[in-house]
């Protein structure tokens, strides 16, 4: 059996079930690493991220832990964290931040997207209310706040610790790391 992070593409398993049968899936997959368990009102996904998204993931949480940190912004990085609504849904970013204070539901979660749209996780954190998503998907950053129970298109952060991140950077170091992390980590800190 190959190790989930030698896949070079995403693995996506759907399943109709109930929330007791996901907890029990969940429960199943306690320990794994790199799996990816989402919910949603009677779809249970199952992800196991191949290791281009793994790759595009770490960068992406490594850029903004580093922007988060250089600029002495108070944060707790909560990675891939369980983020739940008994009974209604579940999911996992593949990074996720919550900012300025602790709080039982990151402030920001980070999804890169190879096989599965957008638009369907992004249902999954409004149900959460999960203040702000982005997701990275096809070189594109795209970015959404909720506000009033809507999510919106947003072209910078909403948070106030975030709103000077220059995101046009942001996305050119997740490119330059495609090939070399460190020159993108590098680079991206003498320019913040």
């Amino acid at each position: 059996m190959t190790s989930l992070l030698n896949q070079s593409s995403d693995q996506r398993i759907l399943h109709q079930g109930t929330w007791e049968q996901f907890k029990l899936i969940q429960k199943g997959f306690d320990g794994s690493p790199g799996v990816r368990l989402f919910y949603d009102e009677g779809t249970i996904e199952i992800l196991m991220p191949g290791r281009e998204h793994e790759i595009f993931a770490s960068i992406i949480g490594d850029l903004v832990t580093t922007f988060l940190a250089e600029k002495g912004i108070f944060f707790q990085p909560t990675g891939a964290m369980a983020q739940e609504k008994e009974g209604v849904v579940s999911a996992q970013a593949d990074v996720s931040y919550c900012i300025g204070s602790v709080k039982p539901i990151p402030d920001l979660s980070i999804e890169v997207v190879f096989t599965s749209g957008s638009s369907s996780k992004l249902e999954h954190y409004k149900a959460l209310g999960v203040p702000e998503v982005w997701f990275w998907e096809d070189g594109l950053l795209s970015l959404y706040h909720l506000r009033n129970g809507n999510d919106e298109r947003v072209d910078l952060s909403l948070f106030p610790e975030l709103n000077d991140l220059n995101l046009d950077l942001l996305k050119r170091c997740i490119l330059i790391a495609e090939t070399d992390a460190g020159e993108a980590i590098r680079t991206f800190r003498r320019e913040i």
